[in-house]
């Protein structure tokens, strides 16, 4: 699910040539920031789907599977666009991890995490409604936390409650004093939009990355 290497520069279209209008299928705060940093113009758009794991599903499968639906969601509603989409999830230990259900809950989480690896998969999903070219790319982030004290999580947990983030941590904020190294091609990618896969899809498209002022 990786994307094939960027065309050569030959195949490029200029970096002044128009892009398509571009809609970033999330009203996430973080992923904005995040696309921000590509200098490019987009608006945010809420997709709703069912979320709900299949049985027998792979972490990994599950979040190409939702990325690819929330695109699906847009496509008629937006035509003649560029539709962005992602999901995220983690594993440990082979299963999923959740939410927590309450502090006492996300204590737990991080207790079992203490020297341990967690792996998060996003999944990327690009939709050129234009042309009608799909594009996906699978990303795989381990994450190696600390060993963690019941203070130090007490006082991360009471900080910054993070009760609505699946694994009890925001590694967009102070949740990256838990971890020891982050092993990933792309660290955008654990906050939740792998922007150099990303751009490797703009260039398979035929948009070279920065744009022309």
């Amino acid at each position: 699910m990786t994307p094939t290497p960027s065309p050569n520069n030959s195949e490029l279209k200029s970096t002044s040539a128009p892009l398509p209008a571009i809609v970033l299928g999330s009203t996430s705060i973080y992923r904005k920031q995040l696309l921000d940093k590509l200098q490019l113009d987009f608006i945010q758009d809420k997709p709703e789907i069912d979320e709900t794991p299949h049985s027998r599903e792979s972490v990994q499968k599950m979040v190409i599977r939702l990325a690819k639906g929330k695109a699906k969601v847009f496509q008629n509603q937006y035509s003649e666009h560029i539709i962005i989409t992602s999901d995220q999830s983690a594993s440990f230990n082979g299963k999923p991890v959740g939410k927590p259900k309450d502090r006492t809950d996300a204590i737990r989480q991080l207790q079992d995490f203490s020297g341990q690896a967690v792996i998060f998969y996003t999944g990327l999903v690009v939709e050129n409604t234009a042309t009608g070219n799909s594009y996906e790319y699978l990303d795989t982030t381990i994450v190696h936390f600390r060993e963690l004290s019941l203070e130090v999580i007490e006082n991360y947990i009471d900080r910054e409650q993070p009760l609505d983030c699946a694994g009890s941590f925001k590694s967009e904020g102070l949740g990256i004093t838990l971890f020891e190294k982050i092993e990933s091609r792309d660290p955008n990618a654990l906050i939740g939009l792998p922007l150099m896969a990303l751009t490797d899809i703009f260039y398979q498209m035929g948009y070279a990355l920065p744009r022309a002022l």
